[in-house]
């Protein structure tokens, strides 16, 4: 058995680990405390939203609707990876669940799965009394992805709150594993993310994973790496247009060598001696021509106004 963490604890124990953390509102007193008690707490439990967007998302999973007031949750992982507070003490998330897996994960005595729950809503043992709860931003019809950022983020969520309660990965389990009634989350397993979170649980708060940390490249990794940088800092350049033979690229490299070789002539012609004569003769033609800057400014304007007009 294990007390609820006060709010405060909770939001260090979240930033300890690296979780991005965002407080809306109050969310530190908005709870259902009056429709029944809050803990002892026994795990952690994921969902998904079945919502688009996160400004929505939120707001829904905060204030709730008719039918089931807010909070929904105490923390809604959006797909940007950063994790909105919503709410803190007994929250409208779990409902009724299988008995026999909250024995489970408190104990932490199964497999690699609890065992399939036969009780749901109407039938089962309260949930909302025993869990924290995490709203996961996703669609969830198998389809809309899961990005690596907002997985690393319920990796994280469930790492920070087992490491404070002193529990192992097997403390967090998904919707579908605790209510007969519940899908979610879809798109990823439960089994895999428990994994993740056990690798995370073996080193310190906030670290990366041992795989994460090994950022060592070999000397042909380090090449290829480099020619994908060279790559992508020439593609942008690389643009023709409708009716050019060169690409941007060219032009500028041209452009360049064209301004060495008249900085190579302005340099031959400082060596010779002039006289006054000669000095006034090329100062007239030079006034008679146009200026070599303000040629090449309105010749880059114009091909820029050619891309931006096509």
């Amino acid at each position: 058995m294990a007390a609820p963490l006060s709010a405060v604890r909770f939001l260090a124990a979240l930033q300890a680990e690296g979780v991005r953390v965002v407080e809306v509102g109050n969310w530190r007193t908005h709870n259902r405390n009056s429709r029944g008690p809050w803990g002892p707490v026994h795990g952690i439990l994921i969902h998904h939203t079945v919502t688009s967007g996160t400004d929505a998302t939120v707001r829904i999973c905060r204030d709730g609707y008719t039918e089931l007031p807010g909070p929904l949750c105490h923390g809604v992982i959006a797909k940007s990876g950063r994790v909105y507070l919503v709410g803190y003490g007994r929250a409208n998330h779990a409902g009724g669940g299988d008995p026999r897996v909250l024995q489970q994960v408190t104990d932490e005595s199964y497999g690699t799965s609890p065992s399939r729950p036969t009780k749901g809503n109407l039938d089962g043992t309260d949930g909302n009394c025993h869990f924290y709860g995490f709203e996961c931003e996703n669609r969830g019809d198998g389809k809309d992805p899961w990005p690596e950022v907002q997985l690393d983020a319920i990796e994280r969520v469930a790492a920070a709150l087992c490491r404070a309660h002193d529990w192992g990965a097997k403390s967090t389990i998904g919707h579908l594993e605790w209510s007969k009634d519940k899908i979610d989350p879809t798109g990823f397993t439960m089994p895999a993310m428990r994994a993740r979170v056990a690798k995370r649980l073996a080193g310190k708060p906030g670290t990366p994973t041992p795989e994460e940390d090994d950022v060592s490249l070999t000397p042909q990794q380090a090449q290829q790496l480099a020619e994908i940088h060279r790559e992508r800092a020439i593609a942008p350049w690389t643009y023709k247009g409708t009716a050019e033979t060169r690409d941007a690229y060219a032009y500028l490299r041209d452009t360049s060598a064209a301004i060495r070789s008249v900085d190579a002539k302005v340099t031959a012609l400082k060596a010779i001696d002039l006289t006054d004569a000669q000095i006034a003769a090329l100062a007239e033609k030079v006034a008679s021509a146009p200026g070599l800057a303000a040629t090449i400014a309105e010749a880059v304007a114009q091909k820029i106004a050619d891309r931006l007009a096509e």
